[in-house]
């Protein structure tokens, strides 16, 4: 069952994204406070995957009212090959047309074979003609990759 995240998922979500390896943690923006801040701007476009009574995929996915992006689109490692993941993106993404937002982006790591081929078997497009930059405000707010 795929629906709506709230912030009682928050636990959940956390163990979830601990056991996926290689998947990358900040510091401050995915703390609690961090995610109940995201969600209160976003409070209908995130999702959970539920299955056996447990959370098995989640996505973060907001916008700003002119574009939509996913965030730490995960699947559980032995609940994959199921359909979740896409089940999920296809209801964010139902989630950002009612609030009427015309495009989605994402970013995945170029070393992460298991998203980038899920992504692109799904039907989104790798876009070659852009570059990507980032600009670090708050330096505490770093990143742990699950090992």
């Amino acid at each position: 069952m795929v629906r709506v995240m709230t912030m009682e998922d928050y636990d959940s979500v956390y163990r979830l994204w601990k056991q996926i390896k290689g998947f990358g943690i900040r510091s401050v923006d995915d703390s609690r406070a961090g995610i109940e801040r995201f969600l209160r701007r976003n409070p209908t476009t995130s999702v959970v995957a539920e299955e056996d009574g447990k959370i098995v995929g989640a996505i973060l996915c907001g916008h700003d009212g002119r574009r939509g992006c996913l965030y730490h689109v995960c699947v559980d490692p032995e609940y994959r090959m199921r359909g979740i993941g896409k089940s999920m993106v296809v209801f964010a993404m139902e989630a950002l047309k009612k609030e009427e937002i015309n495009k989605v982006s994402l970013i995945a790591f170029t070393k992460n074979d298991i998203g980038n081929a899920f992504w692109n078997e799904i039907g989104w497009t790798k876009r070659p003609d852009l570059n990507y930059y980032d600009f670090t405000l708050n330096e505490e707010n770093i990143t742990a990759f699950i090992q």
